[in-house]
């Protein structure tokens, strides 16, 4: 398996890392030839707007969400799941351009507050037995959720873990977390994904309403 990390800010390296343990080929994405031959793609925390100005800056923008659409697995933590959701929103519930929007939901980044808000709690993930440390570092909020996301993690009451077809997205970081389950199975499950869900913009099957988790 060849594994790709979105190697233009934030914690790339920790996800390398955590590829090296599993014994996984890993390749840092920096330009859009870097996308061919990969099995998955990792996209990383790191600060959402400066990584989105580098995807056009680098030229990966475009063939990247072509490659998403096809049904590359990618797994975004963080600001790497913001990058994927088709809703962004600032505080004041200002509404910011997505930059790949292939996640039907909507997040509100930095809902946590500032790096000094940062905690961990431990997890119930769908598929893994025993908690999971969950890293959350000015985290952002999961307000709702398409029909063709599943929810595989919660914390007070919100989304923390998600996954729409091959495309997982967490609010945390699981590649601070010192363990590697996470990764595994997502490579394991996110990678053997099929397009079978409804992708965004598809019509569904079934009409049926988004579930929202607005706090109160």
């Amino acid at each position: 398996m060849k594994a790709g990390v979105l190697a233009l800010q934030g914690a790339f390296r920790e996800h390398r890392e955590v590829l090296d343990a599993l014994g996984v080929e890993a390749v840092e994405v920096r330009v859009p030839e870097h996308l061919g031959g990969l099995d998955a793609l990792f996209m990383p925390g790191g600060e959402s707007t400066t990584i989105g100005k580098l995807l056009d800056t680098s030229g990966l923008r475009e063939p990247l969400h072509a490659a998403l659409i096809d049904g590359l697995p990618a797994f975004g933590t963080c600001a790497g799941l913001i990058l994927l959701a088709d809703d962004v929103r600032d505080a004041g519930d200002v509404a910011s351009p997505p930059a790949l929007g292939v996640l039907d939901c909507t997040v509100l980044r930095n809902a946590y507050g500032r790096q000094r808000e940062s905690f961990e709690a431990r997890l119930a993930v769908a598929g893994l037995d025993g908690g999971f440390p969950g890293v959350f570092i000015r985290a952002p909020v999961v307000e709702r959720v398409g029909e063709a996301v599943e929810v595989l993690a919660v914390h007070d009451g919100q989304p923390v873990l998600l996954r729409q077809g091959a495309i997982w997205a967490a609010t945390f970081h699981p590649e601070l977390s010192g363990d590697l389950r996470l990764h595994q199975q997502f490579l394991t499950e996110g990678a053997a994904a099929t397009a079978a869900l409804p992708t965004v913009g598809a019509e569904p099957e079934l009409a049926t309403a988004p579930r929202s988790f607005r706090p109160g």
